[in-house]
């Protein structure tokens, strides 16, 4: 049977099918998150308002950015999502609300790298 991924608006993941590759399903998650990253706007924003630093360098930026690049390309960490992969083997529905700081944490070590 074909894997089947339907999401909504609430962070609300139903997944239909029996072949449902777990850890794909997250390293598309990270990488949806990382593209979002990858736009400059977006990315400044997001860290004036988590971290309430104004002003990132060009260079930096070209630093990030290539980080999350990396990151894009990389397999998915199992050991660190362990809790989201457990979580979606044993629910056919489940809710990324709560687990998408794991999503998050993983990019945001590459900002902190950088910021701080």
């Amino acid at each position: 049977m074909e894997k089947t991924i339907l999401t909504n608006n609430y962070g609300e993941v139903k997944l239909t099918g029996t072949d449902v590759d777990v850890v794909e399903l997250i390293q598309k998650l990270r990488n949806d998150l990382i593209r979002d990253f990858l736009d400059e706007r977006f990315l400044k924003k997001y860290v004036q308002t988590k971290y309430h630093h104004s002003d990132i360098s060009p260079i930096k930026l070209e630093f990030i950015r290539k980080d999350l690049k990396d990151l894009y390309l990389s397999p998915v960490n199992t050991k660190h999502y362990n809790p989201l992969i457990e979580e979606i083997q044993s629910h056919e529905n489940f809710s990324l609300v709560g687990n998408e700081q794991l999503l998050y944490r993983d990019i945001e070590s590459i900002f902190e790298k950088y910021i701080f």
